[in-house]
């Protein structure tokens, strides 16, 4: 790993206007607004090129294996990249973990919102309660934990309306579709348009931990913007960033 940090850091100290590159960056929905944050001070500081597209992480995952032409993976979780790793789709020994994200209850009605999690998730006034699918994002395996945790979900089950990643079902509560959702702190800490601003954190104990995972793709091997991105990522700017927009960087 030391090696390979040296490798990217070197990349980016002699990348300039006149070298530029494009990347291809595939980023989970969660990690949206401040890869957008990152993009601009890369593109600033290196003089290259990166587009972002996101979406739920194994989304992005199965377009990959289908040819998908993206450089960097920055997933919601490890398993994917890993996967990746082993199949040959990315580089072997370019996986590191970048960010731990955090979960919050959110309600663009600032009277949902009580002192206690159990109470704020339970009210009969929540009539829709809104999750990412387990069966596609990390945040929605999380978000089901949580409510196992609290011995509630096969209570609120009924109430459970789903998005097909977090962001989804940050906009389901943002429309008034959805009375409240468990969503990622970063949709809430990073968007200074979200209605109501009231939240509560959901304890970390309550869930598995959401590791986030980096990881140069095979199509960005020798892509001097797609590992210099990288190596801004691991930078003290770079972890600052991430770490100001509700994410562990530690």
């Amino acid at each position: 790993m030391k090696r390979l940090i040296v490798i990217f850091a070197s990349v980016l100290a002699v990348a300039s206007p006149v070298h530029a590159e494009d990347a291809l960056i595939a980023v989970a929905a969660n990690f949206f607004k401040t890869a957008e944050q990152l993009e601009v001070a890369f593109e600033s500081k290196t003089g290259h090129d990166i587009t972002i597209v996101s979406g739920a992480t194994g989304s992005l995952y199965a377009q990959i294996l289908n040819g998908a032409p993206y450089d960097v993976l920055l997933a919601a979780d490890r398993e994917r990249p890993m996967l990746l790793e082993k199949s040959g789709d990315a580089v072997e020994g370019s996986r590191f973990t970048f960010a731990s994200g955090r979960l919050a209850v959110w309600s663009a009605d600032s009277s949902l919102i009580k002192a206690d999690l159990l109470e704020t998730l339970t009210q009969e006034k929540i009539h829709a309660l809104a999750i990412a699918n387990p069966a596609l994002a990390p945040y929605g395996i999380a978000s089901r934990e949580v409510l196992q945790s609290l011995q509630v979900w096969e209570s609120v089950m009924d109430k459970v309306v789903m998005g097909q990643n977090v962001g989804q079902a940050h906009a389901l509560t943002a429309t008034g579709n959805a009375q409240a959702g468990i969503v990622a702190l970063s949709l809430i800490v990073g968007d200074d348009q979200t209605p109501g601003k009231t939240y509560l954190p959901v304890p970390g104990h309550l869930h598995s931990p959401i590791y986030q995972d980096a990881v140069l793709l095979r199509h960005g091997q020798g892509n001097r913007a797609a590992i210099g991105f990288l190596s801004f990522l691991q930078s003290p700017e770079g972890r600052e960033l991430v770490s100001s927009q509700g994410y562990d960087v530690n």
